[in-house]
């Protein structure tokens, strides 16, 4: 199951990087045919939607990664049972967070399907298909957030923690 979880939170990466060229492609196409005079409608809505993809897909890599920016300060100052316990607390905020965010963002994805929204700008793009890389990256990250807070109780310690603690009254 671990090898399965971080291929997926791997592969969203790689996918967050090809959509972070995708804004480098949108962009540089979107100035070239400006300066030859013409116009492709929905490229800089393009690379706003890759823009939004990209962020939304590296989330729960980045979070396995522990490369998410965190306030230790409060952390640093506890005893390391304290500090495994406002851990684990931290996750179960951050799980009902992520959790509401990945559950409205499929709804916002399944109610622009059925409604058929279409983008305002001239490409008219069916809304609920750029939605899909924020969809997608909430939910790999409330899965991240869950996995972290499993692994945190059976390990007796977060990857955050230096030490584990003794789960023993």
């Amino acid at each position: 199951m671990r090898r399965l979880l971080n291929g997926i939170y791997e592969g969203a990466a790689w996918l967050a990087g090809l959509f972070m060229i995708g804004i480098l492609v949108f962009v540089l196409w979107s100035i070239i045919i400006r300066q030859m005079g013409t116009n492709f409608p929905g490229l800089d809505a393009y690379a706003g939607y890759s823009m939004a993809a990209a962020g939304f897909l590296a989330l729960a890599s980045t979070f396995r990664k522990n490369e998410h920016i965190r306030v230790t300060l409060v952390l640093a100052a506890l005893k390391p049972r304290a500090r495994h316990y406002l851990n684990l607390f931290t996750l179960v905020v951050a799980i009902v967070l992520s959790g509401a965010l990945a559950w409205f963002s499929i709804k916002l994805v399944m109610d622009s399907y059925s409604y058929h929204d279409l983008s305002t700008g001239e490409d008219a793009t069916p809304l609920w298909i750029p939605q899909l890389g924020m969809a997608m990256g909430c939910v790999l990250f409330c899965i991240a957030i869950v996995d972290e807070f499993i692994s945190s109780i059976k390990k007796g310690h977060s990857r955050t923690e230096e030490e584990p603690v003794s789960m023993q009254t």
